[in-house]
């Protein structure tokens, strides 16, 4: 089963990466066609004609004016497209603006092919442009949602909120932005989960990557160990350990002791690093430090269990328990007036 998903997962690649080859080379010989046509063929010549968009005069056939108005025009939305994908990758921030001007030329392309198609079959477009503008109107009013999308994509990109390569929450979901659409944006997590949230519902975001995150190390010493002992130890480490993780932009910092714990006193270690690198930053600082301690011979405590010989307490001698109760009497004696009800040990 898995042999068979394979092969068609590989025919559809390779299908696919076929009709991408083909359609390059019709759009370079239709390129080659438009620039030396006229050296190419007589002005006579009907397919000349046809496939000369940009030409008034003489008859021509309209299924290869239409064929002529699909290369033309997708071809130089695929172009256009490409182009801007390509200046737009070693840029850090501007990327969502591309995607948003990748996907307004994709559309228009559409609409205006649309339109000289239907004009080269002999549809009367003007009175189609009229019936969009009025249907449009009425669309609107009840696409009030679809709207909202749009116009909130368009304040996330302009006002910089965040951008396509950021790392974002919301609503509890943490992942890095795949796309800004004019619709939707895409959140894709470590596990390669995607969430598609409509850009009007992104009213709470928290973006990671504008700042550098705090990555936390607590590490547990013994009690018995001498915590200025420890803290020298660190103050001629620090510098190696910064040089161990290339990841820490900032640090690591010692904050001191921020728990004294049942078994250990828990000392704090943080850094400055980015988002993305984060986690990996800590459990590296936890290898380098459990390395260090090692190394000077400081204990990170662990779970124990000790084992007591039983204890053999005496018992109380007649004298004692008559002087016990005679105390105790005096004592309820002497703070009745002080304690009237129950106290709760809470």
């Amino acid at each position: 089963m898995e042999s068979i998903k394979n092969y068609f997962k590989n025919f559809k690649f390779t299908f696919g990466f076929a009709l991408k080859c083909l359609a390059f080379l019709v759009l370079i010989a239709y390129v080659v066609i438009m620039a030396f046509g006229k050296l190419m063929f007589s002005p006579m010549s009907v397919f000349w004609r046809s496939m000369n968009i940009f030409g008034k005069a003489g008859e021509y056939n309209v299924i290869l004016r239409i064929i002529s108005y699909v290369i033309f025009y997708l071809g130089a939305s695929w172009v256009l497209r490409f182009i801007l994908k390509l200046l737009a990758k070693p840029l850090k921030k501007g990327k969502a603006i591309v995607e948003m001007l990748c996907s307004l030329i994709k559309y228009a392309a559409i609409i205006v092919l649309l339109f000289n198609v239907l004009k080269t079959v002999g549809v009367d477009t003007t009175a189609i442009l009229a019936g969009i503008g009025i249907l449009g109107l009425v669309v609107g009013l009840g696409a009030q949602p679809l709207i909202a999308d749009i116009i909130a994509g368009l304040f996330i990109v302009f006002e910089k909120v965040f951008d396509v390569g950021d790392i974002i929450v919301v609503d509890g979901f943490r992942g890095t932005v795949k796309e800004i659409g004019i619709r939707t944006t895409q959140i894709i997590d470590v596990g390669g989960n995607i969430k598609i949230i409509n850009n009007a519902d992104l009213k709470s975001v928290v973006n990671m990557t504008n700042q550098l995150s705090l990555a936390v190390c607590d590490i547990g010493i013994e009690y018995g160990d001498s915590l200025e002992r420890v803290e020298s130890i660190l103050k001629a480490n620090l510098p190696a350990v910064k040089a161990a993780i290339p990841d820490i932009k900032e640090g690591p910092f010692y904050k001191g002791v921020s728990q004294l714990a049942d078994s250990a006193v828990v000392i704090r270690f943080v850094a400055n690093c980015e988002e993305g690198a984060k986690y990996q930053v800590e459990r590296d600082m936890n290898r380098q430090f459990k390395l260090l301690f090692e190394k000077n011979n400081i204990n990170i405590p662990f779970p124990q269990i000790v084992l007591n010989q039983p204890i053999e307490f005496e018992n109380a001698t007649q004298k004692q328990q008559k002087e016990a109760k005679a105390f105790v009497d005096e004592q309820k004696e002497l703070s009745k007036g002080i304690a009237e009800g129950e106290v709760n040990d809470n």
